[in-house]
């Protein structure tokens, strides 16, 4: 494996407040973090967070995201106890598979139901901080849901922008009950992010779409529970995480804090699982440049798959995690929708309910354990982002149709009999 680290600072830059600051990944213009608002460099490059100091696994004490808050830049302020979610074990998915091992990283257990709600605590947070008036993003659903609800706790206004007709009603329901303001565009969510970047530049918004870089140092946190949990049950880490791809923030993430624990000396190179990621045939930019082994993703201009999650055409986020997948010798895949409900069926004969988008992991999974890309020794995380119930349509139609039987005992013996 050959990866690029980002080694800490020698010393702390003068931009930075608390030891922490932005840093542009194409150009290493730095920046600080909270005096104002920017979401980009000078450049126009996408920007990460820094710290003069690293945190290793000794410095982490609690549960949940705030457990690391060593490795996040504010301090736990707007919370609803996120994080801490389950890592299942499935055995006869483990079994069908023939992996040395598998478990579930479930992030449909979080407050919300989603993994959003990691990006959101630190987000709104810094929002805070940075004394905001209105928060704003634009979404396929679950990001609208966990703004609306973090937003709600910090008592800020709220603005969400859904692609009209193709977000799941529970979804829209949660946003809609947390009081946030939803406005449906007559277009897809690509055309939906460029508006609310325009809002945030006219400075009528604060964006919190995963452009911003303080959102992703929350969902770095999933790979530090999954290495500490996988550490525990098994004494040593994952092999291989599959995940699904939409806006590609969390690859971006879990890339960033595994190149902050090896520059901490927390692990080894030779140790950071495998970055793989999974994308639904009819939205895959990151696969398709992945295969034709391009530097950058190009844009779709049109998408469609039932897994509305991950129904995304111009992953903001690529320039990140493309060489996370690279560095780490990770690989891209695309998976039909009739794939991914498969595997959300397997996963709910597990006892494990998602969503369409989250069962794309374990479809890539089982795609390229078929091909051979993933071998009999390894041992595999698959990360799940989204529980059942965010989309109970999709849910329903690929369970089993209700029976319909008479009111009484000897009917309904009667009819278990046929």
């Amino acid at each position: 494996m050959s990866m690029e680290l980002d080694a800490p600072a020698p010393e702390e830059p003068a931009v930075a407040e608390d030891g922490v600051w932005l840093e542009c990944i194409e150009t290493g213009e730095q920046y600080a973090p909270f005096e104002g608002i920017r979401y980009r460099s000078d450049a126009g490059g996408l920007l990460e967070v820094r710290y003069a100091d690293l945190p290793d696994f000794t410095d982490f004490s609690g549960r949940g995201v705030w457990r690391y808050a060593d490795a996040l830049p504010v301090e736990r302020e707007v919370t609803i106890d996120e994080g801490d979610t389950p890592l299942y074990e499935v055995p006869r998915l483990e079994e069908e598979l023939g992996v040395e091992s598998l478990r579930v990283k479930h992030e449909g257990m979080n407050p919300t139901g989603s993994f959003k709600d990691r990006g959101m605590t630190v987000g709104v947070g810094v929002a805070r901080r940075l004394g905001v008036e209105r928060l704003a993003c634009a979404s396929t659903g679950n990001t609208s849901a966990a703004l609306a609800a973090y937003g709600a706790r910090a008592g800020m206004e709220t603005l969400v922008l859904l692609p009209a007709g193709k977000v799941a009603a529970g979804k829209v329901a949660q946003a809609s009950l947390h009081g946030a303001r939803i406005l449906e565009v007559d277009d897809n969510f690509d055309t939906c992010l460029d508006i609310v970047q325009n809002l945030a530049n006219r400075g009528e918004a604060y964006l919190l779409n995963s452009l911003n870089p303080f959102r992703l140092e929350g969902q770095k946190t999933i790979g530090l529970e999954i290495l500490e949990a996988f550490e525990d049950d098994y004494g040593r880490f994952p092999d291989r995480i599959c995940l699904p791809v939409g806006n590609a923030g969390n690859t971006a993430a879990l890339f960033k804090a595994f190149r902050e624990l090896v520059a901490a000396g927390a692990m080894e190179t030779e140790q950071v699982p495998k970055l793989t990621g999974v994308q639904a045939e009819g939205a895959a930019p990151m696969v398709e440049a992945i295969e034709d082994d391009r530097e950058a993703v190009e844009r779709w201009e049109t998408v469609e798959t039932r897994a509305t999650a991950i129904r995304i055409g111009n992953p903001v986020n690529a320039p990140k995690a493309l060489p996370g997948i690279r560095e780490t010798g990770g690989t891209a895949v695309a998976v039909s929708d009739e794939e991914i409900t498969d595997a959300q069926r397997s996963l709910a004969e597990e006892g494990v309910g998602v969503e369409p988008a989250s069962a794309a992991s374990v479809a890539g999974l089982r795609k390229l354990r078929e091909e051979g890309v993933v071998g009999s020794e390894e041992d595999v995380v698959c990360l799940t982002t989204g529980h059942l119930l965010k989309d109970p349509d999709a849910a329903a139609a690929a369970g089993a149709d209700p029976e319909p039987v008479a009111g009484d005992t000897d009917a309904v013996l009667e009819h278990l009999a046929e």
